[in-house]
């Protein structure tokens, strides 16, 4: 297993839109999916850029991958970066991958000079384990966590 950039393994942005779209997504109509699969890749190349995602292959096989994006929540846009997208394939689940893949975008976000990071998320204690602590409850019932990567 090794863990890499997507930007430096583009033949897996497909893949990686396909999975995002298809855990957090809403339904794309038939006629609809070529277009939004073209514009979303085309977004996530543009995303790379600055903002990194890191996946998680074992022979050329994407196992999961975790993400920082500049803004993921409407309600605060004031709050920058966000850690999203952890993920891990159902059948590679329970393997402590998800940590791996953590530990890993910490390591790149303090990198970036960043003192902290944000996420939401709807799950019951799990990113309190990776250091992560509430902040508060949007409108959508997620709870927003956030993470002090330097002393302030």
């Amino acid at each position: 297993m090794k863990l890499y950039y997507l930007k430096e393994k583009p033949e897996y942005i497909k893949e990686f839109v396909l999975l995002c779209h298809e855990e957090w997504g809403k339904p794309w109509s038939d006629n609809e999916v070529e277009e939004k699969i073209s514009n979303k890749m085309h977004y996530t190349q543009k995303r790379l850029e600055n903002f990194p995602t890191i996946i998680l292959l074992e022979e050329n096989k994407l196992l999961g991958f975790v993400s920082l994006f500049e803004e993921d929540c409407d309600e605060r846009k004031n709050l920058t970066p966000w850690y999203a997208t952890l993920y891990v394939k159902k059948g590679y689940r329970g393997r402590h991958l998800s940590k791996l893949l953590n530990d890993a975008i910490i390591v790149e976000a303090k990198r970036l000079h960043y003192k902290k990071i944000y996420l939401k998320t709807d799950l019951e204690n799990f990113y309190e384990k990776y250091g992560f602590h509430f902040l508060e409850t949007i409108s959508s019932g997620e709870k927003i966590y956030c993470q002090w990567l330097e002393k302030e």
